[in-house]
């Protein structure tokens, strides 16, 4: 009865809100999609960056100073990390909001939480992937045909070490959607993770269910897309 239930897109009423579960999800993972992309774009834009310049000063300072950055952005649990900038720029400096749901202002440090792992994950991953690349004989080639500095590290060899970079990203990215249940809590936002959570507190069983199971089926299909992403990548992939 709930497999047809879901088939025809009936997830349940929820016991707290008595509204549709679907109803209730479509409302807030825009919220959700929000902090994602916030914190996405923060991830990329951060690890990245820093993990093309660790290569390319394989064993100095910046190399030294990156990779301390990303042990340290590994090691720290989330919660911990969006308690402690709840501390310094809410509470004592004041530059922002501690939670709530709004314009800029209040996506700052839910972003930052959420994207502070995925900031170290990508910069080691970037860094490795780098390192295998520019000793090739094709970026040696680019150098020796006179193709300036960054020319030969962002056409030639950081495209071609994009693949276990988009790896991580889809990752992160279905974990984003998915698993945001103690950032979005933390900060009070009104997305689905922390209704996930409100709902196995109120033993909200319909909305347990239904929450699993759409954001089981946009897990799946980030991933999807990622994958679809490496043949534009790397013309060498191709799907049959």
């Amino acid at each position: 009865h709930y497999l047809w239930g879901v088939v025809r897109g009936d997830l349940g009423r929820s016991y707290v809100t008595q509204r549709p579960v679907l109803g209730d999800l479509v409302e807030r993972f825009p919220k959700t999609l929000q902090l994602a992309g916030a914190a996405m774009l923060l991830a990329a834009t951060c690890g990245i960056t820093l993990g093309v310049l660790a290569a390319v000063r394989a064993g100095g300072a910046i190399d030294r100073f990156s990779m301390l950055l990303a042990y340290i952005g590994v090691s720290f649990p989330v919660y911990w990390v969006g308690l402690l900038l709840i501390l310094l720029f809410a509470v004592t400096l004041q530059w922002l909001p501690p939670s709530g749901y709004g314009g800029i202002a209040f996506l700052v440090l839910p972003a930052l939480t959420l994207g502070t792992r995925s900031i170290a994950f990508l910069a080691r991953m970037t860094r490795g992937a780098m390192l295998d690349v520019l000793p090739a004989d094709f970026v040696r080639t680019a150098r020796a045909k006179g193709c300036p500095e960054a020319r030969v590290i962002g056409r030639h060899a950081f495209r071609n070490a994009l693949l276990p970079v988009i790896t991580v990203l889809g990752l992160d990215v279905g974990n984003y959607l998915t698993g945001s249940i103690l950032t979005e809590t933390i900060f009070s936002w009104p997305g689905v993770g922390r209704y996930v959570l409100l709902a196995i507190e109120k033993r909200d069983l319909p909305a347990v269910q239904g929450s699993i199971l759409f954001l089981s089926v946009v897990f799946v299909l980030v991933n999807l897309i990622t994958d679809l992403l490496y043949a534009k990548a790397d013309p060498r992939v191709a799907y049959d």
